[in-house]
């Protein structure tokens, strides 16, 4: 794995409408691009990883920061996980989440959370492979803009 850079946006914004064209919605790329663009340029607001196999990027994950008064410190949200269908199966997200989570330790970070859908059985796996726990708390969302992608 490796830190993503502002040279890499166009590849993430690939691999995002990739990521999408899987499910019901519908990628707005510029949209993508001004979100990608904004983390990279600001490491306060978090970071995004390359996922790479033999030296080839093939998925990314996007670490966003906040401060949870639960942990009483910074905590951070894996807000997209992605690696390519053809390399899945082959251990890749087990070993970038354990990757992420040894780094996010070394940072301080006092917790780790994600979302996921109940029925996403691979990606539950491997959540819970490296340590996630599902809480009985109720995960609610209120948009206060439109979203990068639309149903």
């Amino acid at each position: 794995m490796r830190k993503a850079t502002p040279a890499d946006v166009q590849v993430l914004v690939r691999m995002m409408a990739e990521f999408y064209s899987d499910s019901p919605y519908i990628l707005n790329p510029q949209r993508a691009t001004n979100a990608f663009t904004a983390l990279l340029g600001d490491d306060r607001l978090g970071s995004i990883w390359i996922i790479q196999s033999k030296s080839q990027d093939v998925g990314y994950l996007v670490l966003a920061f906040c401060y949870s008064m639960t942990f009483g410190g910074l905590a951070a949200i894996v807000d997209d996980f992605f690696i390519q269908r053809e390399f899945r199966g082959r251990g890749l997200g087990k070993a970038a989440m354990s990757e992420l989570r040894s780094y996010c330790a070394e940072q301080g970070i006092r917790a780790l959370q994600v979302e996921t859908g109940h029925d996403n059985e691979a990606a539950l796996a491997v959540y819970r492979g490296v340590g996630f726990r599902e809480k009985d708390h109720i995960f609610l969302e209120l948009g206060l803009a439109e979203p990068t992608h639309a149903p």
